[in-house]
């Protein structure tokens, strides 16, 4: 029943006896048996002078039961470490697939870059979300305001590409924003991992095609407020506020049958969807996997709430592990990794990032508050990690910490950790930690994946990236005490050499990341780098006489465009080489749909492929050995021409002679072809590339309060709407009239649904800025029905 001021003035008065305490001592020792037990135990010679008796005096314990004040300070034994035997089917996960899209990160690239140059990505409340100097004041007590305006925010939360996924417009808006953001990183991770959804729908399980499970981490939920606003000012509109269709979307659309669910376990959820897609696959639930988190702040009201229980920064930094932290920055996110058993992985040829060794999840039950971490209770579940999966953490070499950056809770982290590793060993400090919150914010839901993203961006660069604002160190916690060093500078990721069992070798570069939810809910994963066996494959050499088929393919011509400028960015930033060019051809072949615009070129080197593709990107036609076609144009014609029983005798003695060029000429018209066929039984490997570009347009829910007290359109809710293109608006009033006005985005057209269900087309026109009256007038007659939807949109 105490707080935590009471507790550090109850430490402060007992270090005035027994010297320097740890600061967390309240929070591993909950009640006066526990305290009297620790002290007992380990301050001998201090409560002797202190009680002024002698040493054959025996105290009375807690449990009523006499025994000897004891000869010394108890000291922990090294626990033997004891490595799990094979014979027990223990099954490590591949993580095969990633990608996600982070404040001031669209990108996975866009991340890594970030996080190695130390950049601090958090800004103020944009004011395309709300007006924060509305709800903003630096006095943390003062009734229906909030102290904070700083968070990390994605870069268009409010854009979708509804067609691709075959959504209306209509639905589109009318959908979580998390649920759009997620859809489109599963696909995402589905491509970098060079899989298409028919692949992975060849997974058979318990009778169902596509035994591929999917899990999100998912917290809040406040897109639906709008519609609540609206529906108290008279214009009903239900939003959606279901979390589980995050996840059963994804598995709709990609023709899934694992499970399917979301997890909110608050902060720890995303990190706990990967312990739940783990343990599914071992169990034979599920072959595959897709876990991650999605998180977004799209209302005042989570900044109010953060501000009313004081979670947040006053300063807009999250100090992870520095002085001075007096909360966190909210973050937006969404990540997804793609899992699969590692044994089928290597298999496969997979581009494997990492291997998970380990993952646990348990509660820390009833502390001095519903919102105060139990150290002992983070403590279990990372020692549960290691004792299961057989790893000793003198092994590991990097710490991604929950790390919110408070005063106390940084410091009851690194109490739970010492007591995890310190069973094992006695070592200090070799260990690095950091935290991601400190460049992006807290991500919450999203926060998990965030880690394990890191985490595999540092294994891929093997660096370790620096965590920010911690020049000066929480002074509550005393880290040269510790196995852990705060990781302030970029440096080399170096493997562990560790004496373990009278051995001395070289460990793989492991990494631990921690997740810990409000309410209690923790949750650790070990991830260890992928060492692949020497094994030497057939190179494929890319040459003239043995060139390599680059195909690309999108849902319009601006779409296959992006997507070639996606390719000479990468080409030239990672430096691809012909070394990989067959890795890269295969991967673009096998590993991408075949969609509506094709575009097909026939190269000998990676200096071609960047030169033909800006060629492509600038409009030049009728390049040597570069094919462009669409599938609708010519669907008819190639149908009746690939149903030719000799067709596929045909297809053969053309790779046969080497006739690529007739082949990709059918291909881009639409030619169903399996490109496994070019290689035999040599195939290159699947690599990371861009993945798909999906088109950004704008689709939000529009809110238009005509009844404002002074009879005006406020200004916060008017210009939005006009910058943006009528297409992309949606409205509804109630009305006695039967029909109704929804505009809805579809392409570049403008529907307008009578009662009479008759359509007509608007053509797109320059907006300018109108004075609020008039538009008001406007909108009127527009619902009273005495202008038309045309007049109305050109008036305005």
């Amino acid at each position: 029943g105490i707080d935590s001021i009471m507790m550090m003035q109850l430490t402060n008065q007992l270090e005035k006896k027994f010297g320097s305490l740890s600061k967390t001592l309240f929070f591993e020792y909950r009640n006066i048996a526990e305290i009297s037990r620790y002290f007992l135990e380990n301050y001998r010679e201090e409560l002797t002078a202190l009680l002024g008796i002698e040493e054959s005096v025996h105290f009375k314990d807690s449990e009523d039961v006499s025994k000897p004040i004891r000869s010394g300070v108890r000291r922990r034994s090294r626990a033997r470490f004891s490595p799990v035997p094979e014979e027990q089917g223990t099954i490590e996960i591949a993580i095969i697939g990633v990608s996600g899209r982070y404040p001031g990160a669209r990108n996975i690239q866009e991340f890594l870059k970030n996080l190695r140059d130390g950049k601090d990505c958090i800004s103020e409340i944009p004011k395309e979300r709300w007006d924060h100097s509305q709800y903003f004041d630096e006095d943390k007590n003062k009734p229906g305001k909030t102290y904070s305006k700083w968070g990390g925010f994605l870069e268009g939360v409010d854009q979708f590409d509804p067609l691709f996924f075959n959504i209306s417009p209509r639905e589109a808006e009318m959908m979580d924003p998390q649920e759009r953001l997620f859809l489109e990183c599963v696909y995402e991770t589905l491509e970098d991992a060079g899989y298409t959804r028919e692949d992975l729908g060849k997974h058979r399980g318990h009778g169902l095609s596509g035994n591929v499970g999917v899990y999100v981490g998912v917290m809040y939920e406040e897109y639906q407020l709008y519609g609540a606003q609206a529906t108290l000012q008279g214009r009903p509109i239900a939003l959606s506020g279901n979390a589980s269709s995050i996840a059963n979307r994804a598995s709709y659309f990609c023709n899934f049958h694992g499970p399917s669910m979301a997890v909110d376990t608050m902060c720890s959820s995303s990190l706990t969807t990967i312990h739940l897609a783990c343990e599914s696959i071992k169990r034979g639930e599920c072959e595959l996997a897709i876990a991650g988190g999605v998180n977004v702040s799209v209302h005042p009201n989570k900044y109010l709430m953060l501000g009313q229980g004081k979670f947040v920064s006053s300063k807009g930094r999250c100090e992870s592990f520095g002085q001075g932290g007096d909360g966190y920055v909210p973050g937006e996110g969404v990540g997804a990794v793609l899992l699969k058993p590692k044994s089928q992985a290597i298999a496969d040829g997979d581009h494997i990032y990492g291997i998970i060794k380990g993952t646990e999840i348990n509660h820390g039950g009833k502390t001095s508050g519903y919102s105060v971490p139990n150290p002992n209770a983070q403590a279990s579940v990372i020692g549960r990690v290691f004792k299961n999966a057989g790893i000793d953490p003198r092994t590991i070499s990097y710490l991604e910490a929950h790390g919110t950056g408070t005063s106390l809770g940084d410091p009851i982290e690194i109490t739970g950790l010492k007591k995890a590793f310190e069973v094992y060993t006695q070592d200090k400090q070799f260990c690095a930690i950091g935290s991601a919150k400190s460049n992006i914010g807290h991500c919450e839901s999203a926060a998990g994946i965030a880690g394990v993203t890191k985490v595999l961006l540092q294994l891929k660069t093997q660096k370790l990236f620096p965590s920010l604002h911690a020049e000066t160190l929480n002074p509550n916690i005393d880290f040269k005490n510790t196995p852990f060093v705060v990781q302030q500078e970029l440096g080399e990721w170096k493997r562990s050499m560790v004496q373990i069992n009278g051995e001395h070798q070289e460990y793989p570069r492991r990494a631990g990341i921690s997740s810990f939810g409000a309410g209690g809910a923790n949750a650790h994963v070990v991830i260890e780098e992928y060492i692949p066996p020497d094994e030497t494959r057939p190179q494929i050499k890319i040459t003239p006489q043995n060139p390599a088929i680059i195909v690309l393919s999108a849902k319009n011509e601006e779409r296959l465009k992006e997507q070639a400028r996606q390719l000479i960015d990468v080409i030239k930033e990672r430096e691809i080489s012909d070394h990989n060019l067959a890795d890269m051809a295969y991967t673009l072949q096998v590993g991408r749909e075949g969609m509506e615009e094709r575009l097909g070129l026939i190269t000998g080197s990676i200096k071609e492929v960047e030169e033909k593709l800006k060629r492509f990107v600038a409009g030049e036609e009728g390049m040597n050995d570069v094919y462009r076609g669409q599938v609708k144009r010519n669907k008819e014609s190639l149908a009746v021409f690939a149903a030719d029983e000799d067709m596929a005798k045909m297809i053969d003695a053309w790779i046969a002679k080497g006739k690529y060029a007739k082949l990709l000429d059918l291909w881009v018209k639409g030619l169903i072809f399996d490109w496994n066929k070019l290689y035999g039984d040599s195939k290159p490997r699947r690599m990371s590339l861009p993945t798909y570009p999906f088109a950004k347009e704008r689709y939000w829910v529009s809110l238009i309060d005509t009844k404002a007290s002074n009879g005006t359109i406020p200004s916060a809710a008017i210009h939005p709407l006009l910058q943006q293109n009528p297409s992309n608006l949606s409205e509804q009033r109630p009305s006695n009239k039967p029909s109704h006005i929804a505009l809805s985005s579809l392409s570049e057209e403008q529907t307008f649904f009578t009662s009479t269900n008759k359509v007509q087309q608007t053509p797109e026109i320059p907006l300018v800025e109108p004075q609020e009256d008039h538009v008001l007038e406007v909108m009127e007659k527009l619902e009273k029905g005495t202008l038309s939807l045309d007049e109305a949109i050109s008036r305005l």
